[in-house]
């Protein structure tokens, strides 16, 4: 009976004991958040957050500026548009990342006690939540460098096809040729293949194919659809215009695909560039009587 009371005794000394351990360390640890949320608000610079919000109101004014005046060289020359929106792309990536410089160096007071609280850990975790952002900004470095595709270009990626609007710090912009916006990381661009159409030039080569029958005059077919892309309003002329035939399976029978490669004047006009041979060259037909494939019976 003694000894069930010792040990009754010795349980309850050593929970206090466990208690009183617990809740200093949790006092120690509630003391040491506030110190370092104590000195967070030291490392904030207050006055410069109102100088960086000017900053930033001046850049976006600045480039709404340029933005305007690269749209009016770009419609009264409209030869050098491209090299305007070049140039204009390469004028915003300065000008953000100067900005988000300026703005760090203005908002915060780096100092030793700053490395120290957020060393360590807190550096792993904001380096694994910041990676993909700072392997986006890198890429787009390498995109203004290494110019795999330029502003305006007609490029195809991850199954987009369209005209790049905007290269920014974090992100690609493309507009699709149904008037959709898509947003591509940048990083994406440094491990996936991305074909450009036109390659900086304005002039861009288009594919029309078109299909007859094994019996009908190829070599008419040919002529005519050459006469319907070089006389097209959108065609560049000083390029050549090459049409090839050969044959090749067609839902159930044996066609004689004839392809066109031509060059239009300029990107903006290349759908309207096919539909144009397209339209023109099934009249001719028409009036020739050269016809589609017929199905194997």
């Amino acid at each position: 009976m003694k000894l069930h009371r010792i040990l009754l005794t010795v349980a309850l000394v050593a929970k206090l004991v466990l208690f009183a351990s617990v809740s200093a360390a949790q006092e120690l640890e509630s003391q040491a958040e506030v110190s370092d949320l104590a000195l967070l608000a030291q490392v904030i610079n207050w006055g410069g957050i109102l100088s960086a919000i000017l900053i930033i109101l001046v850049a976006w004014l600045l480039l709404r500026f340029v933005d305007r005046l690269v749209d009016n060289l770009s419609q009264s020359i409209a030869e050098r548009r491209l090299a305007f929106q070049r140039a204009n792309a390469f004028f915003h990536f300065f000008v953000y990342l100067t900005t988000v410089v300026i703005i760090v160096l203005f908002s915060f007071d780096f100092r030793p006690e700053v490395i120290a609280l957020f060393g360590g850990a807190a550096v792993v975790a904001v380096g694994f939540a910041t990676r993909d952002l700072l392997a986006s900004l890198v890429a787009g470095v390498l995109i203004i460098l290494d110019k795999p595709f330029q502003l305006g270009d007609r490029v195809t990626f991850g199954g987009e096809y369209g005209d790049v609007i905007s290269i920014g710090l974090r992100s690609v912009k493309l507009r699709t040729l149904d008037d959709c916006t898509v947003t591509i990381p940048n990083n994406l661009f440094l491990s996936e293949v991305t074909s450009s159409g036109n390659s900086g030039n304005l002039e861009m080569q288009t594919v029309v194919d078109f299909y007859i029958g094994l019996d009908q005059d190829v070599h008419q077919a040919r002529e005519l659809i050459r006469v319907a892309a070089a006389t097209s309003r959108y065609i560049y002329l000083p390029l050549p215009i090459k049409v090839v035939a050969s044959q090749q399976p067609l839902d159930g029978c044996i066609a004689m695909k004839i392809r066109l490669k031509a060059y239009v004047l300029d990107t903006k006009y290349e759908k309207d560039f096919q539909t144009d041979v397209v339209l023109r060259t099934h009249r001719s037909f028409e009036e020739t009587k050269i016809l589609p494939p017929a199905a194997l019976t």
